[in-house]
């Protein structure tokens, strides 16, 4: 058992807990920092007490205590009787607050309990709709501080020893709160190996590497400079050599705007089509291809279940006028992954041209869309990089159709410019530039497969019903069905209260009574928590 197994993150509510923040206070800024002069009680209420809102770290049934922090939002705080003209050295344009009594009993300090109590401290500052923390620390502690995400400003304030360095942090200095939104729960857990750390289960915003949050955040370029343009064609050549294609146009937008664009170019060749529909996503198609005016067939199997060569070379011999077959890789919605080679040797011998949404499969298995006439990804997901570019992939010359398609779906007027026709954001290109070079592909592709075999074997040992098989399972994203005696929704909030970030918000996962965990971010997060939960969560 480890040091904080059963602990948990909370606003401090029962007289108990309240009682314990009074002596831990005491101890804290008594006994340790002599700030205040002794009692006999060994109890100090703080000045603010009736304004403040405590966030502590708990075992309940224990009654124990392992530390705590205090929010306030009401002016003046207590910095401004110490700082003159307290506002001068903070950011403007901010919504301030004040968070005091950053206290951690002593056994417990080489833990993240610290890191712990100001994350949940922050998600309630969101919610309050503050955006800047004003604190004065200890100079005890100044570098513990400055780790956290302070920066120090002004004199120091207080008496010989109890001195505290006025400081100030932004809420952006929390980074696993800005890839990810979360409410702030009433109790969220404080294991030892996971006490301030979402599990980001989601298809996206996905979690990314390191450097790629650096060169996002960095100063942006102009699109048309000579070092950017080289840069690009070297982000555009190594999308094409992950996945075998011959070009690929990058767009502003997500994968949505990608299948806009190849509903246009499949508007241009004035065929009839084929729209593979087996889940949410194949419906989507269907939609884009409504929007482009185009006609097609669609063929539609149940939802879980990949298509067969017998369906597609059924449906070739029914519809003698289909041009073009369209349909998505992966299935996001159940969790299916499609046999793109099938489909191309279904294809190629009829002459029919053969278009993926591989948005959910590029990053995460191998693809190969040498035969494929046109193909979207995006960046934000199985890539591991940020989200704001897609991508449509090709084999042969586009031509500019300036009469027939929006310039900004015209994907021969992206050719013909060089892949920049307009402006695009240089930080997400190099974000996604350096998402491609951080990984070992084929590594990458195998962690995911073993991320999957993990999960869906935990998940079947807890009788979770899993809805693809595992014939045509997608190793990134595992769908759950469960029981209508189960609420989804409930499921998913319970989890996301505990810090596990799962999808089940769409609409129709909320139809259908399921959910989802998926692996597409670049940092593989074990799976044990989610099914501990889930576990739990199905045998109410």
């Amino acid at each position: 058992m480890s040091l904080l197994d059963e602990f948990i993150f909370k606003i401090a509510e029962h007289p108990w807990e309240i009682e314990a923040v009074h002596a831990l206070n005491y101890k804290t800024f008594v006994e340790e920092i002599p700030q205040h002069g002794i009692n006999p009680e060994k109890r100090l209420v703080d000045k603010f007490h009736a304004e403040n809102t405590y966030i502590v770290c708990v075992h309940e049934a224990r009654r124990e205590l392992a530390g705590m922090i205090a929010y306030r939002d009401k002016r003046p705080f207590s910095l401004d009787a110490k700082v003159e003209n307290l506002d001068s050295y903070l950011p403007s344009a901010r919504a301030p607050c004040e968070i005091r009594l950053l206290a951690v009993e002593e056994k417990f300090r080489y833990t993240r309990i610290s890191q712990g109590l100001i994350n949940h401290l922050t998600l309630h500052a969101i919610d309050r709709g503050r955006d800047l923390f004003v604190i004065s620390g200890t100079v005890r502690q100044i570098k513990l501080y400055k780790y956290l995400g302070f920066i120090p400003f002004g004199p120091l304030v207080g008496s010989e020893g109890a001195e505290y360095q006025p400081m100030y942090a932004l809420v952006e200095a929390y980074d696993n709160l800005k890839k990810t939104s979360r409410s702030f729960s009433k109790e969220a857990p404080a294991l030892a190996n996971d006490d301030t750390m979402l599990f980001n289960f989601l298809p996206g915003p996905v979690d990314y590497a390191q450097q790629v949050g650096e060169v996002y955040r960095g100063k942006p370029c102009s699109h048309r400079g000579e070092a950017f343009v080289k840069d690009f064609q070297r982000a555009r050549a190594a999308l094409c050599e992950l996945v075998h294609a011959e070009q690929v146009e990058v767009l502003m937008g997500p994968g949505t705007l990608a299948n806009d664009a190849v509903a246009g170019q499949l508007a241009l060749s004035c065929r009839t089509g084929l729209i593979l529909q087996s889940g949410e996503f194949g419906r989507r198609l269907a939609k884009h291809a409504n929007g482009a005016k185009l006609f097609f067939h669609t063929l539609e199997i149940p939802e879980g279940q990949a298509f067969s060569r017998d369906d597609l070379e059924k449906a070739l011999r029914e519809h003698d006028d289909i041009g073009w077959v369209w349909g998505t890789h992966c299935e996001t919605s159940t969790g299916v992954l499609n046999d793109i080679e099938m489909y191309k040797a279904v294809c190629a011998p009829r002459g029919v041209k053969l278009c993926m949404d591989c948005i959910s499969s590029i990053g995460t298995v191998p693809v190969d869309l040498a035969g494929v006439y046109l193909a979207s990804g995006t960046s934000g997901k199985g890539l591991a990089s940020i989200s704001g570019l897609s991508m449509v992939f090709h084999n042969h010359d586009l031509e500019p159709a300036p009469d027939d398609l929006p310039c900004a779906l015209d994907l021969g007027l992206y050719q013909n410019s060089g892949g920049i026709p307009f402006t695009i954001q240089s930080n997400l290109v190099y974000a996604l530039l350096a998402a491609l070079k951080a990984h070992d592909w084929e590594k990458r592709f195998a962690e995911v497969r073993g991320w999957s075999k993990s999960i869906r074997r935990k998940l079947a040992e807890i009788d979770a019903p899993i809805l693809a098989a595992d014939a045509c399972a997608m190793p990134a994203v595992v769908t759950v069905a469960l029981p209508e005696i189960h609420s989804s929704e409930r499921i998913g909030d319970e989890l996301k209260s505990h810090g596990v970030l799962i999808s089940y918000r769409s609409h129709y996962l909320l139809e259908r009574n399921w959910i989802q965990a998926c692996m597409m971010g670049a940092e593989h997060k074990p799976t044990e928590k989610f099914v501990r939960l889930l576990k739990k969560e199905l045998k109410k």
